[in-house]
């Protein structure tokens, strides 16, 4: 199957828009997929690849500070462009899925949201508050990120970086997108966490602990958590092809065109 990407500009946020040739005129299920903190929107083309090749209209945004809109060094203080970056992640989001909504092009309101480190992250805060996001994909992320913000000041007390004591409060807009604080919010949603045992950089303990909190609850039965064994921060194209794989199971993706690929 051959797959358009498309560079563009939606509302000044810049995008790859990946998805199947044939029908990138067609309404389709939509999938944002977040990239990773001082990543770039291009390094997540060969998931986005996968994904529409399912048959599913794959939107790769960068977020704020990064790629195309990095317009300089990242905060010496600990944390500050990594929730910035996020936050305007979450508030960006509804905008993208309302340009291709008022265009008919969302095909039975079936959306995706799915990221990596910093875009599983976003991916978690935004199924606590967006429940039009019908699956998600979390890989090496958090749903807890106020515990995640208390490692970073314990960590930078250590190492005797400088953080204002009103840090939290700062942050205090991260408490309403925290899901382990409201995991009902899972509301039965079919959603993939996939985290590496011997990740350097955000513990697999807190998805782990977060998995178990809501393993056999009724809201989290369709959320699954697989370990990835010894893996780092990093995610291989056998899992990729598992969140594909994810996608098109739960969001239903049947198209006569993808039958004779």
């Amino acid at each position: 199957m051959k797959v358009s990407i498309r560079h563009r500009y939606i509302k000044k946020i810049p995008v790859l828009e990946v998805v199947p040739d044939e029908a990138k005129n067609k309404p389709l299920p939509l999938i944002i997929y977040y990239h990773g903190w001082q990543s770039a929107k291009e390094l997540s083309l060969t998931q986005a690849r996968k994904l529409a090749k399912k048959g599913v209209r794959v939107l790769l945004p960068d977020a704020m500070n990064h790629g195309e809109r990095k317009t300089g060094p990242i905060s010496p203080i600990p944390s500050v462009t990594f929730w910035a970056s996020i936050q305007y992640n979450i508030i960006e989001f509804a905008q993208l899925v309302r340009h291709f909504d008022k265009q008919a092009l969302i095909e039975s309101d079936k959306i995706g949201v799915g990221g990596v480190s910093m875009g599983g992250i976003t991916t978690c805060a935004l199924l606590s508050q967006h429940p039009e996001i019908k699956a998600a994909a979390c890989m090496m992320g958090t749903p807890a990120p106020l515990r995640y913000i208390e490692r970073v000041m314990e960590r930078s007390a250590e190492m005797n970086f400088f953080v204002p004591s009103d840090l939290p409060l700062l942050l205090s807009w991260v408490a309403n997108y925290d899901l382990s604080k409201m995991p009902e919010t899972l509301a039965e949603r079919p959603v993939l966490f996939w985290h590496g045992t011997k990740d350097p950089k955000i513990p697999y303990e807190d998805m782990a602990d977060f998995y178990q909190m809501v393993k056999g609850e009724s809201y989290a039965k369709h959320s699954q958590f697989i370990t990835g064994e010894g893996e780092g921060h990093l995610v291989k194209g056998e899992m990729m092809d598992v969140v594909a794989d994810f996608f098109e199971k739960e969001l239903k993706i049947e198209h006569d065109y993808l039958k004779n690929e």
